[in-house]
């Protein structure tokens, strides 16, 4: 099992089908994800896509075949030894079918018959080719084997055809290839993380709110499911996407978000407040739309509630672990230390509004009793995972 917060190495076995142009944007989001990337093209692969397309997304040349002068021994062997997953896509019936037999004339099938840890397949082929039961027998023996099927799915196929036998989209291939490595060290717990900004209204047009994407906290709720978590995602406004296998629970304004999390909170085992929840909200809203006139506007604002403070002062004992986020834009080690004490939390997650907002990537110190463990740059969920270990070592 890799460590978490470390990249892990994947490679990406390319059979040759239509689909092979999706097997180069799951390179390129495994390696957005921070994730090491080697390629295996088959020869059928390089008539669809050209390894040098492959060797601008990853740094290195794909391996094509089992003679490559940059590998001292035998290929399969040291490239099968480096790799903690392999994923092939798209996995063609041919492919599927050598895999099942155990043949191994290629680079790709020596490599998989070599390694010993987890593989997955994604099928893409003609619905009537999919269906067949030479095919179907091919992957229950690649199931039984402890192989992973995902996909294919309905949709429309390179024959002009709708059927099954599409290729599952290269993100959500991403996805659950990094299920497949993530541990199960949350199972049977149920997490709470809110996310996002709140939007506070004036009127009925505008509203105060922050630079706050939600990308943070939808990242440890995705991660926290795919660790076995049951979670309970409380959201303020934002453009990302439902995570799967999460409860999501919309919210505008932070007196709603409030009102969500003291709803839920005794049912949890750990609340993460990676929202950016709005310090004050316009002391009146506004029935109609407010017009622009000559002079100054003045706005009124008042406190709004310190959901984390609340919590902290709620809880008896060490549950549920509390985790807050600290945001700041100067002093962040002695804000987060003061913040920790104040708010009478486990763990403070502190990082620069500059290194995080509208980001993929973060750069966090981790504050507790203990002390401060700083981070370097990372994406967004391997810091998530981080986060996540503490929390479990708590549980």
């Amino acid at each position: 099992m890799p460590s978490r917060g470390e990249a892990t190495r994947v490679v990406v076995g390319m059979g040759g089908g239509i689909a092979a142009y999706k097997a180069v944007v799951l390179v390129r989001e495994l390696v957005r994800r921070g994730h090491e990337v080697k390629v295996v093209m088959t020869g059928a692969a390089q008539r669809f896509v050209g390894p040098i397309t492959l060797a601008g997304l990853t740094g290195e040349a794909p391996i094509v075949d089992l003679w490559d002068a940059r590998y001292a021994g035998e290929v399969h062997v040291e490239l099968a030894a480096w790799a903690e997953l392999i994923v092939v896509a798209p996995a063609t019936a041919n492919l599927l079918a050598r895999m099942a037999a155990g043949i191994t004339d290629d680079a790709l099938t020596a490599t998989i018959l070599c390694f010993d840890g987890p593989v997955a397949v994604a099928p893409a082929m003609h619905h009537r080719m999919w269906r067949h039961p030479s095919t179907q027998r091919n992957v229950a023996r690649l199931v039984g084997d402890g192989v992973h099927v995902v996909g294919p799915v309905e949709g429309p196929l390179a024959s002009g055809e709708v059927g099954l036998g599409r290729m599952i989209e290269p993100e959500a291939l991403a996805t659950a290839v990094e299920g497949l490595l993530a541990p199960r060290d949350l199972d049977g717990r149920t997490i709470l993380v809110s996310a996002g900004g709140t939007h506070e209204a004036l009127d009925p047009v505008r509203f105060l709110g922050n630079r706050s994407s939600g990308k943070m906290g939808y990242a440890l709720a995705e991660r926290a499911a795919k660790r076995g978590a049951r979670v309970i995602l409380v959201s303020g406004p934002t453009a990302l996407a439902e995570p799967a296998g999460v409860e999501l629970v919309p919210v505008r304004s932070a007196r709603e978000m409030e009102a969500a999390i003291t709803a839920r909170r005794a049912e949890v085992d750990a609340i993460v407040m990676a929202a950016a929840v709005a310090d004050y909200r316009p002391a009146s809203e506004s029935e109609q739309k407010i017009k622009k006139s000559e002079g100054g506007l003045t706005i009124e604002l008042v406190r709004n509630p310190d959901i984390l403070a609340g919590l902290g002062e709620w809880r008896t004992g060490d549950r549920p672990v509390l985790v807050g986020f600290a945001v700041e834009t100067e002093k962040l080690i002695e804000s987060a230390r003061g913040k920790r004490a104040r708010k009478k939390v486990d763990l403070i997650v502190a990082n620069e509004a500059s290194a995080s907002f509208e980001k993929d990537t973060n750069r966090v110190v981790l504050v507790d009793a203990s002390g401060e463990e700083e981070l370097p740059e990372l994406p967004k969920r391997q810091v998530a995972d981080r986060i996540l270990d503490r929390i479990s070592s708590r549980l």
